[in-house]
């Protein structure tokens, strides 16, 4: 067995020195673009990545990485880290808050504990499993609204121009029927933020592991639901995360506006 507040204390120990990291922003970033010229990635991302791996290679030789910047280990620990070391890079290209580090230990395929330090703002997220949920170490709970007329959803975009253009369909659909729309730029944050209620409910296509895993644990522990369409777990077709009782209510709006759709294969 593995002792979930020790998991913690390693991924929180971690996104701080990686948080150190992307505080000095040198001016320049060396930017350059990955999967599409819109998809940045900078030596930021890169040297607090290599802060987190070194780290865990260190404390936790064993455990297996998967991250977003260098890929995965491949190791056979029982113990996944997935480590998204700024969540958030075109927000930090332009200095515009939020980005965040995202770190999540996951033991067969679940998440136990994770942190996610928004480093915009100084706010540090944490949860294991049945633990519970805080915001610089303070409880945190999802908000209540279960009418989605009334309620602010955050959502975010991939950064493939086609698929960008269903998602903006997508959102013609939803838009009509939920109080607004918010699209902050980190999905880790995005998570955080239903997760103490500073939004109702959050819905994204096409994340991978390393961008939900944290948040959506954080989320769990505050309250909320956080599943894909049609009882599917989070993964890389729709996720969606609310207070139970509006769940369902977002969830068929979406089926209404095409979000179960799409298949992501890769």
């Amino acid at each position: 067995m593995h002792d979930r507040g020790e998991l913690l204390a390693v991924a929180e120990q971690l996104a701080r020195a990686a948080a150190d990291i992307i505080r000095e922003r040198p001016a320049d970033l060396h930017a350059q673009s990955k999967s599409t010229p819109t998809d940045a990635v900078t030596i930021v991302d890169k040297a607090a990545e290599r802060v987190i791996i070194d780290g865990l290679s260190s404390l936790r030789p064993d455990d297996r990485i998967v991250a977003e910047e260098s890929g995965d280990t491949n190791s056979r620990g029982e113990v996944t880290w997935y480590v998204d070391p700024l969540d958030g890079t075109v927000n930090y290209l332009y200095g515009l808050p939020p980005y965040s580090v995202s770190i999540a230990a996951v033991i067969a395929e679940q998440p136990v504990a994770g942190v996610v330090l928004d480093v915009s703002r100084g706010e540090l997220f944490c949860a294991t499993a049945r633990g519970g949920a805080t915001c610089n170490g303070e409880p945190i709970r999802c908000g209540t609204q279960v009418d989605p007329a009334l309620s602010l959803v955050a959502t975010g975009f991939a950064y493939d121009a086609e698929v960008r253009t269903w998602q903006a369909e997508v959102i013609r659909g939803v838009l009509p029927r939920v109080r607004d729309i918010r699209r902050a730029g980190s999905a880790a944050v995005d998570l955080c933020n239903v997760a103490c209620g500073r939004a109702d409910a959050f819905f994204e296509a096409g994340m991978y592991p390393w961008d939900w895993m944290a948040g959506s644990l954080i989320a769990r522990e505050a309250g909320a639901r956080v599943d894909g369409i049609g009882g599917r777990p989070p993964g890389r077709h729709v996720t969606i995360a609310a207070n139970p009782g509006l769940f369902e209510a977002l969830e068929l709006a979406l089926v209404d506006a095409g979000a179960g759709d799409r298949t992501f294969t890769s």
